[in-house]
C-alpha cells in the first residue's frame, strides 16, 4: 500500500487495526460512513478532526484490498 501514509496500523491503538493517522478512527468506520450515502462534507461536519484526505486515503486502501484474488 504505497503512498497510503495517513493509514496506520498500532498494536497500541485499536488492538493494530487500520486507523487514521494514528488516533482511534478505524478505516471500517469512515468506509462504513461512505458506504452508507455520507459525503465527504458530512464526515468531516461529524469528525472535525478528520481531512478529506483520510477519507480519500481510506477508500484507496479498501480499493487496494479489494484486488486480492483467489
Amino acid at each position: 500500500m504505497l503512498g497510503l501514509d495517513r493509514i496506520t496500523f498500532n498494536p497500541c491503538i485499536m488492538a493494530g487495526v487500520a486507523c487514521i493517522r494514528g488516533m482511534r478512527v478505524p478505516v471500517s468506520l469512515v468506509l462504513n460512513l461512505v458506504a452508507n450515502g455520507k459525503t465527504v462534507g458530512e464526515i468531516i461536519e461529524d469528525y472535525p478532526y478528520l481531512e478529506p484526505e483520510d477519507i480519500q486515503q481510506s477508500l484507496l486502501s479498501a480499493a487496494w484490498l479489494a484486488r486480492e484474488q483467489v
